[in-house]
């Protein structure tokens, strides 16, 4: 059992003190009646809440598909620059809600974010095996060579080892890049190692959740439920 305002603040739709406004306004209910207190313990897995006449989902986590633009920090907070949580509502800000998995400051492209740690440790694991899409372009001629260093892997001129991973070439000095791990700058370090810098990165997938096109650089939507459920599915949960 849990109290009222706890719950419907835990929504990141409302601060505690705006839910109890709202039950002295009676404008909310619990199973069809007026609330008599936002202190009123209920269990959440059964009580049906509704705000002036919405109903409320008490989901235990919540999960965001976010476009990075580029010159966004992949961070929770940041004192001189912007981050991706900048990009949403304050009711998404306060509920902990965090980036899975980092893209750099100039990387567009998809972003989750969610306050399911679980989760969001088996995806960013190899040993979960859920792949990543990076499509970029480059300064410089790819060839099947190194199609075949990526397959292998590849142990870079500092010392980082990279799994086996997949390159796609492309017409026009591009490329998709397939990664089951995400060290630091690891698609920008393989391709330089392999004499094309990149010039412009975008992910396009994590798993079997794929950027959604109607989505401009900078917007933002809640997953659908089937898209969780894939997500769980990859990685084993």
């Amino acid at each position: 059992m849990e109290r009222l305002d706890k719950l419907l603040a835990g929504t990141g739709k409302w601060s505690r003190r705006e839910v109890k406004a709202w039950v002295r306004q009676g404008l909310v209910r619990v199973d069809g009646r007026l609330a008599a207190s936002a202190e009123d313990k209920l269990d959440p897995a059964a009580a049906i809440i509704t705000v002036a006449g919405e109903t409320i989902s008490l989901c235990r986590f919540t999960y965001v598909m976010l476009h990075k633009p580029a010159g966004v920090l992949t961070a929770t907070e940041d004192r001189k620059q912007p981050t991706v949580l900048d990009l949403l509502p304050p009711e998404l800000r306060r509920i902990g809600l965090a980036p899975v998995g980092r893209l750099d400051k100039d990387t567009e492209g998809l972003l989750l974010l969610t306050n399911d740690g679980e989760l969001a440790h088996r995806l960013l694991s190899p040993k979960y095996h859920v792949d990543k899409r990076y499509f970029a372009r480059v300064d410089g001629e790819l060839s099947a060579a190194d199609t075949e260093a990526f397959a292998r892997g590849m142990t870079l001129g500092d010392g980082l080892e990279c799994l086996p991973a997949g390159l796609e070439l492309l017409p026009g000095h591009a490329c998709i890049v397939t990664l089951r791990e995400g060290k630091f700058h690891q698609v920008k370090r393989m391709l330089a190692a392999r004499g094309a810098p990149v010039l412009y990165l975008k992910r396009l997938s994590m798993g079997p959740l794929t950027l959604d096109d109607s989505l401009a650089a900078g917007a933002y939507r809640l997953l659908r439920a089937e898209e969780i459920l894939a997500l769980y599915r990859a990685c084993g949960l």
